[in-house]
């Protein structure tokens, strides 16, 4: 694959939910989701908005986090996501 970045991201949907997945290119996962052509979940509850983006070093490392994130209640996460500097980092989206 030759990428080196690997990101777990959260966004939230248009009814207010959260949904969080790992992508190696956040732009473009995030056209994806408005688009219609991301996940099922996201699918009915465009469009959605970049809460919080993390970068990883492995796709391991990015899919561990977003396993951990999916276990946290949403107020956690939600905490987390205010908390954290990736946005900054990435251009805030």
């Amino acid at each position: 694959m030759g990428n080196s970045d690997f990101y777990t991201y959260m966004v939230e949907c248009a009814d207010g939910t959260l949904y969080t997945g790992w992508t190696t290119n956040p732009q473009n996962r995030l056209d994806c989701h408005n688009q219609g052509k991301g996940a099922k979940y996201t699918r009915a509850r465009r469009p959605v908005t970049l809460r919080a983006l993390w970068r990883f070093d492995s796709k391991s490392e990015a899919m561990r986090f977003e396993v951990e994130l999916k276990r946290l209640p949403r107020q956690q996460k939600l905490l987390l996501a205010a908390s954290q500097a990736g946005l900054a980092e990435f251009g805030r989206m």
